[in-house]
């Protein structure tokens, strides 16, 4: 089975995973995020793309903003510190891998070198848990409501053909601010 059709199948039972508040978008080329430098966010979203390509008729992870998404979400100040810290150390773990393997940092690499890096991360625990999170907050980008920063114009769910059903959240009462002032 293939990742569009991997996706395909359990993305519905991942509509239920709780999303951040509200994203900025992407950054201009060279400035930073809420969370991300600019390396950092060139690195992920070279890793997003990695994981969820662009392919006609199916969005990508630069379609769904998911770079964006996964920024704000280590914005959120209810996350779990750890994890913003395990994501953050996963950008430095992969980028001293290309450096000690390639001699150049990740996001500088052509793809299949990139592919190489990845694969290579990913049998390690470490890695190969890195990567799920990350393939979790790009799932969570694909499928999440719009008002969260990813799946802008609900792409996510046009391409798997999905109702997202009512009542949708509104700015009032987006996950993360209900019971806050």
């Amino acid at each position: 089975m293939n990742r569009r059709d991997f996706l395909r199948r359990t993305s519905l039972a991942a509509l239920t995973v709780a999303v951040p508040p509200a994203v900025l978008p992407a950054p201009p080329d060279g400035v930073a995020g809420r969370v991300l430098t600019a390396e950092q966010w060139r690195t992920l979203m070279l890793v997003q793309d990695h994981l969820l390509p662009s392919e006609p008729g199916a969005p990508g992870s630069r379609d769904i903003q998911a770079t964006a998404y996964l920024d704000a979400a280590l914005a959120d100040p209810d996350l779990d510190p750890d994890t913003r810290a395990f994501v953050l150390r996963g950008i430095g773990w992969l980028d001293d891998l290309a450096l000690e393997v390639a001699g150049y940092p990740f996001a500088e690499l052509e793809p299949g070198p990139r592919e190489d890096l990845l694969r290579r991360i990913s049998d390690t625990p470490s890695g190969e848990s890195w990567l799920s999170t990350l393939v979790g907050y790009t799932l969570e980008a694909l499928l999440g409501d719009p008002l969260y920063g990813g799946n802008p114009g609900g792409i996510g769910w046009i391409w798997l053909g999905h109702d997202p059903g009512q009542p949708r959240p509104t700015p009032a009462t987006l996950y993360g601010r209900l019971g806050k002032p």
